[in-house]
């Protein structure tokens, strides 16, 4: 069996989570290259965030947790709060792989990884370099698999439709009637910049939306990471997080909520070549459909190993895949947040390095 490289370790994408299992796995001692690497196709630090729309401040990101061993607002600039966040976190990112000195090499798009007779993995970038690890960290979130729900006439719409990995700010949407779809915290930040410069907006989502006015305390923040942990231990995709925390009630949301922004319709049936029409045969023309539908775990390169369950998700238990010895996945599911990308980068190396000692 011949790759061009070995290592102990391959960590797939260099974002919180990524960044975080690098950490724990410097901090156990493995040295770089040959102990372990971390694979990631952007072409500089800051994982998703440097795809943020400009006109997201630092005051407005929904939840930023400090990496581990390093405050953000230690970092030159993380502590100004009207700075565009896709500034502030790759420079925050950029640092922080320099002060730790983590072997990032980049850019590397992995394209597959497979299971060798040994049990080694072989993971491909897709220039056709190989590296054969002991065991494999996935870190490679969700930004890059957008999201689009497939609706009856899409392809038949005259106008202008995009998704929220798009969005570059508010402005291309000035005088024009603009639809957004979706029921997350995206797609309420999104409606309520266009607002501000649209002829009119419509807010289209499949559920009525649910908003959440209490504190955020440690119980429901438990409650919530137990209740995407069963969903993952049982195979399911782990859903939107806002599908369980409910949406923020921030000041900005609520004064859009008092100005009538947030007049939410439920989902259309089909879209038609100007607009959309309901079931009920009411229609509306639009000049814009932004879809804030969100975005699906990026696992396409783990296909050869086949983890998907029937019911379309990975069945886990904690960061490990049930049934793939030394495979762990940080950033899915239950850890699908910045705090939860620390904690199970620490948790995947810890289990990981135990793996290897068994």
């Amino acid at each position: 069996m011949r790759a061009d490289h070995e290592t102990d370790v391959v960590v797939i994408g260099a974002g919180q989570a990524g960044l975080s299992a690098a950490y724990f796995l410097r901090r156990a001692g493995l040295p770089a290259d040959t102990g372990f690497v971390v694979l990631d196709h952007g072409r500089r630090a800051g994982g998703a965030w440097q795809h943020r729309w400009p006109t997201l401040r630092m005051d407005r990101v929904h939840g930023v947790y400090d990496l581990p061993g390093a405050r953000l607002a230690d970092a030159p600039g993380g502590g100004d709060a009207t700075r565009p966040a896709a500034e502030v976190m790759p420079e925050y990112f950029e640092s922080y792989e320099r002060e730790f000195t983590l072997p990032i090499h980049r850019p590397v798009t992995v394209s597959a990884v497979y299971r060798e007779a040994d049990g080694r993995f072989q993971v491909v970038d897709a220039r056709g370099r190989t590296w054969l690890a002991r065991g494999v960290i996935n870190a490679t979130g969700t930004w890059d698999k957008p999201f689009w729900p497939h609706y009856p006439g899409r392809g038949d719409f005259l106008g202008r439709q995009l998704h929220t990995a798009d969005y570059l700010g508010p402005e291309p949407f000035a005088d024009a009637r603009v639809m957004v779809v979706g029921g997350g915290t995206s797609a309420v930040q999104l409606l309520t910049e266009i607002a501000g410069v649209a002829r009119s907006t419509t807010w289209v989502t499949r559920r009525p939306p649910v908003f959440h006015e209490g504190a955020f305390t440690p119980e429901f923040g438990r409650e919530v990471v137990a209740r995407v942990e069963r969903t993952v231990r049982e195979g399911r995709p782990p859903g939107s997080v806002v599908g369980v925390t409910g949406l923020t009630l921030t000041p900005d949301v609520r004064a859009a909520r008092d100005a009538g922004v947030l007049a939410r319709r439920p989902m259309f049936e089909r879209i038609t070549p100007s607009g959309v029409r309901w079931a009920d045969g009411h229609e509306i023309d639009v000049d814009v459909i932004l879809w804030a539908t969100g975005f699906r775990a990026a696992l396409d390169h783990l296909a050869p190993l086949r983890l998907r369950e029937p019911g379309g998700g990975v069945r886990m238990a904690g960061t490990r895949v049930v049934g793939q010895p030394r495979l762990h996945l940080v950033g899915y599911g239950p850890s699908a947040s910045t705090i939860g990308a620390n904690r199970a980068g620490r948790a995947a190396v810890r289990e990981l390095l135990a793996e290897f000692d068994d």
